[in-house]
Protein backbone atom coordinates (compact mmCIF):
# COMPACT_ATOMS: atom_id res chain seq x y z
CA UNK A 1 0.00 0.00 0.00
CA UNK A 2 0.95 3.62 -0.41
CA UNK A 3 0.28 6.12 2.25
CA UNK A 4 0.39 10.34 1.69
CA UNK A 5 0.35 12.43 4.13
CA UNK A 6 0.85 16.19 5.38
CA UNK A 7 -1.56 18.24 2.88
CA UNK A 8 -3.02 20.70 4.59
CA UNK A 9 -4.25 24.61 4.10
CA UNK A 10 -1.31 27.06 3.32
CA UNK A 11 -1.53 30.69 2.19
CA UNK A 12 -0.34 31.53 -1.31
CA UNK A 13 3.44 31.61 -1.26
CA UNK A 14 4.09 29.16 1.58
CA UNK A 15 5.28 25.49 1.61
CA UNK A 16 4.55 22.39 2.45
CA UNK A 17 6.12 18.72 2.30
CA UNK A 18 4.01 15.97 1.53
CA UNK A 19 5.43 11.90 1.99
CA UNK A 20 4.65 8.85 1.08
CA UNK A 21 5.62 5.66 2.64
CA UNK A 22 5.44 2.40 0.92
CA UNK A 23 5.97 -1.42 1.39
CA UNK A 24 9.31 -2.15 -0.01
CA UNK A 25 7.58 -4.39 -1.99
CA UNK A 26 6.46 -1.81 -4.51
CA UNK A 27 9.10 1.06 -3.32
CA UNK A 28 13.05 -0.10 -3.59
CA UNK A 29 12.88 -0.82 -7.37
CA UNK A 30 10.16 0.75 -8.84
CA UNK A 31 9.80 4.32 -10.16
CA UNK A 32 7.51 6.63 -8.07
CA UNK A 33 5.41 9.60 -9.21
CA UNK A 34 3.55 12.52 -8.02
CA UNK A 35 0.06 13.51 -9.65
CA UNK A 36 -2.88 15.90 -8.45
CA UNK A 37 -6.31 16.18 -9.39
CA UNK A 38 -8.36 19.06 -8.99
CA UNK A 39 -12.11 18.75 -8.54
CA UNK A 40 -13.84 18.62 -12.06
CA UNK A 41 -10.49 18.04 -13.91
CA UNK A 42 -8.22 15.20 -14.71
CA UNK A 43 -5.51 13.27 -12.75
CA UNK A 44 -2.31 15.40 -13.96
CA UNK A 45 1.26 14.27 -13.32
CA UNK A 46 3.38 16.66 -10.97
CA UNK A 47 6.76 14.63 -10.47
CA UNK A 48 8.91 11.74 -11.24
CA UNK A 49 11.84 10.24 -9.86
CA UNK A 50 13.66 6.82 -10.70
CA UNK A 51 14.21 4.16 -8.53
CA UNK A 52 17.76 5.45 -7.75
CA UNK A 53 16.57 8.92 -7.51
CA UNK A 54 18.37 9.87 -11.01
CA UNK A 55 16.19 11.68 -13.48
CA UNK A 56 13.66 13.70 -11.58
CA UNK A 57 11.69 15.41 -14.17
CA UNK A 58 8.52 17.98 -13.74
CA UNK A 59 5.53 19.57 -14.60
CA UNK A 60 6.23 22.80 -16.52
CA UNK A 61 3.60 24.31 -13.92
CA UNK A 62 6.05 23.28 -10.78
CA UNK A 63 9.30 23.29 -12.06
CA UNK A 64 11.63 25.62 -9.83
CA UNK A 65 8.94 25.37 -7.21
CA UNK A 66 8.62 21.46 -6.30
CA UNK A 67 10.87 18.79 -5.42
CA UNK A 68 11.01 15.12 -5.69
CA UNK A 69 12.55 13.29 -3.33
CA UNK A 70 13.22 9.42 -2.21
CA UNK A 71 14.65 7.79 0.71
CA UNK A 72 14.80 4.05 -0.11
CA UNK A 73 15.85 2.96 3.46
CA UNK A 74 12.87 4.03 4.70
CA UNK A 75 10.59 3.34 1.86
CA UNK A 76 9.63 7.04 1.56
CA UNK A 77 8.80 9.44 -1.48
CA UNK A 78 8.63 13.19 -0.74
CA UNK A 79 7.17 16.65 -2.48
CA UNK A 80 8.54 19.76 -1.41
CA UNK A 81 6.23 22.30 -2.79
CA UNK A 82 7.05 26.14 -1.95
CA UNK A 83 6.07 29.43 -3.40
CA UNK A 84 2.35 27.27 -3.54
CA UNK A 85 -0.25 29.28 -5.63
CA UNK A 86 -4.02 28.81 -5.76
CA UNK A 87 -4.02 26.32 -8.76
CA UNK A 88 -1.68 24.39 -6.69
CA UNK A 89 -4.99 23.43 -4.89
CA UNK A 90 -6.17 19.43 -5.06
CA UNK A 91 -5.92 16.28 -4.17
CA UNK A 92 -2.04 15.04 -4.44
CA UNK A 93 -1.33 11.20 -5.10
CA UNK A 94 1.59 9.33 -4.68
CA UNK A 95 1.88 6.35 -7.32
CA UNK A 96 4.48 3.42 -7.70
CA UNK A 97 5.68 3.06 -11.57
CA UNK A 98 5.46 -0.75 -12.61
CA UNK A 99 9.43 -0.55 -13.68
CA UNK A 100 11.96 1.07 -12.43
CA UNK A 101 11.52 4.22 -13.96
CA UNK A 102 8.90 7.09 -13.57
CA UNK A 103 6.71 8.62 -16.64
CA UNK A 104 4.27 10.93 -16.72
CA UNK A 105 1.47 8.67 -17.93
CA UNK A 106 -1.09 7.58 -15.38
CA UNK A 107 -1.08 3.80 -17.66
CA UNK A 108 2.41 3.69 -16.45
CA UNK A 109 1.73 3.48 -12.70
CA UNK A 110 0.26 0.42 -10.98
CA UNK A 111 -0.46 1.56 -7.45
CA UNK A 112 -1.90 4.26 -6.18
CA UNK A 113 -1.86 6.01 -2.97
CA UNK A 114 -5.25 7.44 -1.04
CA UNK A 115 -4.31 10.91 -1.71
CA UNK A 116 -4.06 13.83 0.25
CA UNK A 117 -5.87 17.24 0.00
CA UNK A 118 -3.75 20.55 -0.76
CA UNK A 119 -5.57 23.95 -0.67
CA UNK A 120 -3.93 27.36 -0.92
CA UNK A 121 -5.38 30.31 0.15
CA UNK A 122 -5.45 33.73 -1.68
Amino acid sequence: QLQASGGGLVQTGGSLRLSCTASSRMFSNNGMGWFRQAPGKERDFVAGISWNSGGAFYADSVKDRFTISRDNAKNTLYLQMSALMPEDTAVYYCAAARGAWSSRSRSDYRYWGQGTQVTVSS
